[in-house]
């Protein structure tokens, strides 16, 4: 008799490929954006240690980019880099020429901080966001953290400035080479403020109930995927956030719920969740608050907070994300694919470095021998 021919063993989840949009993963590793406050210039322009820090991760199946500002108005942290201006531009085509040489995918965060940034960053100026509320937050400023200011109510010319905004810079980071674009409606930043009715007290066509509220996303969702050909664009969103104006309560929870089903009728690339922090260390992921939202969303989805490689795998395995992205470990595992696949220890980053350092911290983390 001859011998049977056993089925080669499937690759763990992880390292299972995926079609995300028009891009094919050869894993579903993706890197979360982080910042790192290293566009230390005067004109917020990536730098060679950009270049060297995302090329190092470029095992990657995606990576996301650190948030990114679209305007100089939309400022609000210290050292991040920008891309409306030609300077910036060139310095993310030097990025994105070194991850794609290496074989990686690479995707740009759009970000505005709306009126969690300060008049350091303005010129002086206060900053603009939904309404005229404080949010109560800190801002990173050139002098260390600053308590936020009671913003201005933007006006509906800013607003419709902003959503240009987006568009331009979208348009700049496909000449940069870029992938595509996600937009980060997360946290305590512009898009999230609008979103929240503790800051977003409007009466017009951007405030009053859910669905004016979520009308400046939805207009950024639209214009941001006209540079790509109307294919989409990925999403971040944060339903989960907790604490000062940010409530994680039914309401929000509601409000998450319209919101997602309505994205799967906008050009949305893929959605990307950040989910409920970890009550504790050695707890893992509710894998039920990510469920909550596939149900509502027909996309592929990126789930992200408290991920080890086992629950990564078991979201994946269970179909309740496509992929899992990881910010903690990818600043201290430049190798973190090669690490998941081979059973590596992973290492420890110093959080002393994360907005701080230069190279140290940033690119002197050592792959697995």
């Amino acid at each position: 008799m001859g011998t049977a021919t056993l089925p080669a063993p499937l690759a763990p989840p992880l390292l299972r490929g995926l079609d995300l949009g028009e891009l094919r993963l050869p894993n579903r590793v993706v890197m979360a954006p982080a910042t790192r406050a290293r566009a230390t210039n005067s004109a917020l322009a990536p730098t060679e240690l950009h270049a060297a820090y995302y090329g190092q991760r470029a095992g990657a199946g995606l990576i996301v980019t650190e948030a990114t500002w679209v305007s100089e108005r939309a400022i609000g942290f210290a050292g991040v880099p920008g891309v409306y201006s030609e300077e910036q531009v060139a310095g993310w085509r030097r990025v994105t020429d070194v991850v794609h040489a290496l074989g990686g995918r690479i995707v740009l965060q759009l970000w505005h901080a709306g009126a969690v940034s300060h008049p350091d960053h303005l010129g002086g100026e206060t900053p603009a966001g939904a309404s005229a509320v404080n949010p109560g937050e800190r801002s990173f400023t050139a002098a260390g953290f600053k308590e936020t200011v009671t913003p201005r109510e933007m006006a509906l010319a800013e607003i419709g400035r902003t959503v240009e905004e987006h568009r331009r810079a979208s348009e700049n980071a496909r000449r940069a080479g870029f992938d595509g674009v996600e937009i980060g409606a997360l946290g305590v930043y512009l898009l999230a403020q609008f979103l929240n009715p503790r800051l977003n007290r409007r009466t017009d066509a951007y405030g009053g109930d859910r669905a004016r509220r979520r009308r400046l996303l939805l207009d950024v969702v639209d214009a941001t995927a006209d540079a790509w050909g109307g294919r989409g664009v990925g999403v971040r969103l944060s339903p989960y956030w907790d604490g000062g104006c940010f409530t994680a309560d039914a309401e929000a929870l509601a409000a998450h719920d319209e919101l997602i089903t309505v994205l799967g009728d906008h050009p949305v690339a893929y959605l990307h969740l950040r989910g409920p922090d970890l009550a504790g260390p050695g707890d893992t992921p509710d894998l039920g608050a990510f469920a909550r939202f596939r149900r509502r969303f027909d996309g592929p989805l990126i789930v992200n907070n408290g991920f080890g490689k086992d629950s990564a795998d078991a979201a994946v395995e269970r179909g309740v994300a496509d992929a899992v992205s990881f910010g903690r470990h990818f600043i201290a595992n430049p190798d973190l694919v090669s690490r998941f696949a081979l059973g590596r220890e992973l290492a420890d980053g110093d959080p002393a470095t994360y907005y701080q350092g230069g190279a140290q911290g940033y690119v002197d983390y050592p792959a697995a021998g």
